[in-house]
């Protein structure tokens, strides 16, 4: 008989006498170490009018200076005439993790006179990313691991008014949340009252609804009940109410972020202040992953589908219209798909 020894590096868990032991859950910690190799992405867009706090939130999530005008401001930024894309990427590391970060801002949305179609630049940028990876995936020699630009998740700041929607949300998002996953926040969220602001956070759920639009996590992606559980609560606290700040302050004897006012300090992780903790628990903690998944598997599906179908009746292989909705045929027929579908890893 032949016999071979393996190092207990690669056996797992070792179980001596026990017969009935296979050790199929070894391959959790397989994917662990190969994962832990490879390293994440993770490409966030940040989308609202100037004076939001964009750049804060995203200071605050990371806990570091990883937005674009922490690291290009200038004293006197001007408001740019049209809407400029921007990306910047950083690699984070966090107990032996590591994650490309990639923020995507969009300076000049909602802040001219007329911001009619404003919303053509970004879905284009979004687009283009889709064919920037469909072209690197159709090539005959292609890479191991095709870079992934992909928009993942859009974060939508809306203005702290406390009243309604304003048309230009309502198009932005109804628009976009066919290609990408919207996450709305109400931006600022100390500057109303906790009476103001549940009201506020009630009359934008009933326009989402009455206006069709889909925000993340989408209910017909829900897998099982599990699921379907757990996103509801979220999907309840939509938008969330956010305030963002890279200032530590002392309160009871902590350091803690937070806004200092005449009336005490507004801490950003309580949530007894504000809904901070819950937008980074469903960005970083407990869904990212989900978010790739249905970027991969259901966005970017819908787009290959279209473009491939429109190559084939253009003999020059021209790219379509990007800034077509998706086919209704195609998207419905890929999310009824969606369990079948391989998710990326």
């Amino acid at each position: 008989l032949l016999s071979c020894h393996l190092p207990d590096a690669d056996l797992g868990e070792v179980r001596p006498g026990d017969f009935s032991y296979v050790g199929i859950d070894a391959i959790l910690e397989q994917m662990r170490r190969k994962a832990m190799k490879q390293g994440f992405e993770l490409n966030i867009m940040v989308v609202g009018q100037s004076g939001l706090g964009k750049s804060t939130l995203m200071n605050t999530l990371f806990k570091s200076k990883v937005s674009r005008k922490s690291l290009v401001s200038t004293p006197e930024e001007r408001i740019p005439q049209t809407i400029e894309i921007k990306s910047i990427s950083h690699d984070i590391e966090e107990k032996g993790v590591r994650m490309k970060l990639t923020v995507i801002d969009t300076p000049g949305f909602g802040d001219q006179i007329n911001n009619e179609n404003c919303w053509q630049p970004i879905m284009k940028f979004i687009n283009d990313q889709y064919e920037q990876y469909l072209q690197e995936e159709i090539n005959i020699d292609r890479k191991k691991r095709i870079p992934d630009s992909r928009v993942h998740c859009c974060i939508y700041f809306i203005p702290p008014t406390g009243h309604c929607l304003r048309p230009l949300d309502v198009e932005f998002m109804r628009r976009l949340s066919k290609v990408v996953n919207i996450v709305p926040v109400i931006a600022k969220a100390d500057t109303l009252t906790l009476e103001e602001r549940d009201s506020f956070k009630q009359t934008i759920r009933e326009e989402l609804r009455a206006n069709g639009i889909d925000v993340y996590p989408q209910k017909e992606f829900d897998e099982d009940a599990d699921d379907r559980m757990i996103n509801e609560k979220i999907r309840e606290m939509i938008p969330f109410a956010v305030v963002g700040s890279d200032q530590e302050y002392q309160v009871n004897g902590k350091r803690l972020l937070g806004r200092k006012t005449k009336w005490g300090t507004i801490e950003v992780e309580n949530i007894a202040h504000c809904e901070f903790a819950y937008l980074r628990d469903l960005l970083i903690r407990t869904h990212m992953q989900n978010i790739k998944d249905i970027t991969s598997s259901i966005h970017y599906e819908v787009y290959r589908v279209r473009r491939l179908n429109e190559t084939n009746g253009q003999p020059n292989g021209q790219p379509p219209n990007t800034l077509a909705d998706p086919k209704p045929q195609q998207a419905n027929g890929l999310a009824a798909q969606h369990q079948v579908l391989t998710h990326e890893m």
